[in-house]
């Protein structure tokens, strides 16, 4: 075969194989065509489905596309094989993908989210006992109407946690569960939202939204402090929680600052230790677990000495300036050598108020004549509260979770901790779809409603990667087998960005012979990358053309 007689095409393959092999075997596709039909279809135009594949491919290339480029993003990839054969890349413009995002907020965002969500869940037994919610904002560029419309979020500002008070902003709320960190609920919310008010509203709409399933699951909800509002949680008596105790608890104070010796301590490992108690607290009968953790000590040890040395300083100007005043009376000395101590967190102010005299003339006074009182002089020195600090210190590395779960045997006192730990999987949810790599923290659309229905396809992106992460870890784990870590050291616990980031460079080679026969292969796979391939299964061995033989490990 001559070269000058073919025309040679690349294509780009990557890791999007392995995205698109696992949002095909959950079955995405499908589940939201069933759902947003495309009326009068035509053969070559992508389904509802087959766009938001498309935004998950575009949201997890990790190279920065908006959501108006992902037409470009598809120029150099093997279209055909990512997405279907009908389907090219003039097919994923602004246009499709923005009447894609209004069918998602006109069947409601939430609601196609969470019968996807739970289905899937369902399907891949992925589903665990506990829920974990959590909520986190998005800043938003752009110009937007301030009345809420249509029953979208209200854009607006709020307590920004990028630290971005100058933008404006839409609420995430999102609830995982089970091992995998699998996203079941979505709902976008006001830029001004409360936590407090938020958590209780999400979980009743949950609740609405389990009854009408046939196999609906019964969880323990778990969350941060803002959940522990006794007064909201007595108006659902069948919820189950576990959250944290707000210090603001007078109790919970108290527990926290109570000498060590005068507590049984249990050890639960790895640093931690806990004394269980029972409580009442706003007429909730529940299990108090008060928690001492090691690490935590460490570090609040630290910032403790520093705010005592940084009290200390700041104080001893204050002493100092108040040692120079001359004050008009005794009491108001008094009363500002007590303004002195008021604030004062871990020191006590020990003083005298004198007077300051002075003779009615000047030179040498006479014999028998009395110097007169002009004023008085505040003679102070800072000291060390011993008891104030003792407090502060047994209060170090100390917290309290509750839960009104009271069977022990469905969730022991040593497990409280463990599932309350499990709400580190919000967070790294919010911390992926934030990452910069990911690029969707910042929202350039147009339209609220579109906003909020482009929320939802960036948490199907967080399921699809929590997904290929999982099994990838499972199948490992299950066939005692590793792969090489980013120090060449074999590891059976990866991350899919280190997966995918594995798999670049793979390519897709297309040769046009002047016949017009097509030959087409894929290039730049080696035995590690085989390896991975084979482990997610026969979909993705077509995509990547791997002979499929017999598989080390089968696709759920």
């Amino acid at each position: 075969m001559s070269m000058h007689d073919s025309k040679v095409s690349t294509y780009n393959l990557d890791h999007l194989g392995l995205i698109s092999s696992v949002a095909k075997d959950l079955g995405i596709i499908e589940k939201i065509d069933a759902r947003l039909p495309v009326s009068n279809k035509m053969g070559s135009i992508a389904t509802m489905g087959e766009r938001v594949l498309g935004m998950i491919l575009n949201g997890l290339g990790f190279i920065n596309n908006r959501i108006y480029m992902v037409a470009d993003f598809f120029r150099n990839k093997p279209i055909s094989r990512l997405i279907s054969p009908n389907v090219r890349a003039e097919h994923l413009n602004d246009d499709a993908l923005g009447r894609c995002l209004d069918a998602i907020h006109n069947y409601g965002t939430t609601k196609l989210f969470s019968e996807v969500a739970f289905e899937i869940g369902y399907e891949q037994k992925i589903i665990g006992k506990n829920a974990n919610l959590d909520t986190t904002s998005i800043s938003v560029f752009g110009e937007y109407d301030s009345e809420n419309k249509d029953n979208v979020p209200h854009i607006t500002y709020g307590f920004s946690k990028d630290h971005r008070p100058d933008l404006k902003q839409i609420t995430l709320s999102l609830t995982t569960t089970g091992k995998a960190g699998f996203p079941i609920w979505m709902e976008a919310l006001d830029g001004n939202s409360s936590d407090k008010s938020n958590f209780h509203e999400t979980l009743r709409k949950m609740t609405l939204f389990q009854q009408q399933l046939k196999e609906a699951p019964s969880f323990i909800f778990v969350a941060d402090s803002a959940l522990y509002t006794p007064e909201k949680l007595l108006s659902a008596p069948n919820l189950r929680f576990i959250t944290r105790v707000p210090e603001s608890v007078k109790d919970a104070k108290m527990l926290c600052q109570m000498p060590k010796e005068k507590l049984d301590w249990s050890e639960l490992g790895n640093g931690y230790s806990m004394v269980s108690l029972g409580s009442i607290y706003g007429n909730i009968k529940q299990r108090w677990q008060l928690i001492f953790s090691e690490q935590a000590f460490k570090r609040e040890q630290k910032t403790l000495v520093n705010k005592i040395e940084s009290e200390q300083e700041k104080s001893g100007r204050h002493l100092w300036r108040s040692g120079v005043k001359i004050y008009d009376c005794e009491l108001d000395a008094n009363k500002a050598a007590l303004l002195l101590s008021k604030n004062l967190k871990y020191h006590s102010v020990i003083y005298t108020v004198d007077p300051v005299t002075k003779y009615a003339h000047p030179g040498r006074s006479k014999k028998g004549e009395l110097p007169q009182v002009i004023g008085y002089r505040i003679c102070a020195k800072l000291e060390r509260d011993a008891r104030k600090i003792a407090k502060k210190e047994n209060a170090l590395g100390r917290f309290i979770l509750a839960t009104n779960e009271l069977d022990y045997e469905y969730l022991p006192d040593e497990a409280i901790l463990t599932e309350y730990k499990q709400q580190n999987q919000v967070e790294s949810g919010f911390r992926f779809i934030k990452d910069p790599c990911f690029q969707l923290a910042s929202v350039f659309l147009k339209t609220p409603h579109r906003i909020e229905a482009l929320m939802m396809v960036m948490t199907l992106c967080l399921m699809v990667y929590n997904m290929a992460q999982f099994h990838i870890r499972r199948a490992l784990s299950d066939n005692n087998d590793t792969i090489p870590d980013q120090l060449n050291r074999p590891t059976k616990n990866p991350t899919a960005r280190w997966i995918f980031r594995m798999m670049l460079g793979i390519s897709v080679v297309k040769v046009k012979l002047k016949g017009g026969i097509v030959h087409e292969f894929v290039t730049n796979l080696n035995n590690v990358t085989t390896k991975i391939i084979r482990y997610f299964g026969a979909r993705a061995m077509q995509i990547y053309g791997v002979p499929i033989v017999d598989l080390p490990y089968p696709v759920p």
